[in-house]
C-alpha cells in the first residue's frame, strides 16, 4: 500500500503543488487547510508522515504539533515543518516541541521528496526484532517503543532513533557530527544544534534531574556519552 502523507497547508496553490509531486512519486496525499478539526482528521486518517505549515489560519503549526505529540494515535508520526520563517529560534522551537524536520519556503519539490523519503526510510528500517533489556530500559524495536522501569516513554520517531543508538552504544563518547551521521544519516541538512535539542528532550524524558544527567552525559568540548545503566 502507498504511504500516506498529510499536507497541512492553507496556501491552496502550494498544497496542490506538494500534492502533485507526492502523487507522482507514488504517495497517497491528503490536503488539510489547518482549520478547526484538523487534529481529528489526522487521527482518523493515521498518516505515515505529516507536512505541517507553521503559519496556519486558526491554530499555528507549533500548537498543532504539540497536540499531535499528545495524541495517542499520532504521537510517533514524523512531523516535517514547512515555513517561511527561517530564524534559528523558530527552527529550534519546532524541534523542541516535537518536530522531526524543518523546511524553509521556498523549497524545491525535489528536496521535499528527498526528505520525505529519508524520514519514511527511517521508519521502515528494521533492526533486530524483539526486545532488549538494558538496565532499567527495555527497548522494543519491532513495536518502536522504549520503557524505563516499566513506564513507556512518549518519544517521537527521531527521539526513539537517537535513544536506540545511545542504548546500543553505551560507554563510548560520540561527537555531534558522529551522531548526525549515525542517526540522521542522509539528512545532512540538519545541524549540530539539532543534536543538542534532541539530547535535551531525551534528558527530560529519562533523567530524574535533567540538569544533572545520570545516563546521558556531556563530554565537554566533544559531544555526548551514554553511561552504562546499573
Amino acid at each position: 500500500m502507498p504511504k500516506r502523507i498529510a499536507i497541512v497547508e492553507d496556501e491552496a496553490e502550494l498544497a496542490a503543488l506538494i500534492d502533485y509531486n507526492l502523487s507522482r512519486h507514488g504517495y497517497e496525499a491528503q490536503v488539510l487547510g489547518g482549520a478547526k478539526g484538523t487534529l481529528k482528521a489526522l487521527e482518523n486518517s493515521k498518516p505515515d508522515l505529516i507536512l505541517l505549515d507553521v503559519m496556519l489560519p486558526e491554530v499555528d503549526g507549533f500548537e498543532l504539533c504539540r497536540q499531535i505529540r499528545q495524541s495517542p494515535v499520532l504521537s510517533r508520526t514524523p512531523v516535517l515543518f514547512l515555513t517561511a520563517r527561517s530564524d534559528e529560534v523558530d527552527r529550534v522551537l519546532g524541534l523542541e516541541i516535537g518536530g522531526d524536520d524543518y523546511m524553509t519556503k521556498p523549497f524545491s519539490p525535489r528536496e521535499l521528496i528527498a526528505r520525505v523519503k529519508a524520514h519514511l526510510r527511517r521508519e521502515e528500517m528494521d533492526a533486530e526484532p524483539g526486545a532488549v533489556e538494558i538496565g532499567p530500559f527495555k527497548l522494543d524495536r519491532t513495536a518502536h517503543r522504549v520503557f524505563l522501569e516499566g513506564r513507556e516513554l512518549p518519544l517521537t520517531s527521531t527521539e526513539f532513533n537517537l535513544l536506540e543508538f545511545f542504548l546500543t552504544h553505551r560507554g563510548r563518547a560520540y561527537s555531534r557530527s558522529q551522531l548526525l551521521e549515525a542517526v540522521w544519516g542522509e539528512q545532512r541538512y540538519v545541524t549540530p544544534r539539532t543534536v543538542d535539542v534532541h539530547v535535551r528532550r531525551l534528558r527530560e524524558q529519562i533523567e530524574e534531574q535533567p540538569d544533572s544527567p545520570r545516563y546521558l552525559t556531556t563530554v565537554r568540548g566533544f559531544g555526548y556519552r551514554f553511561e552504562e545503566p546499573a
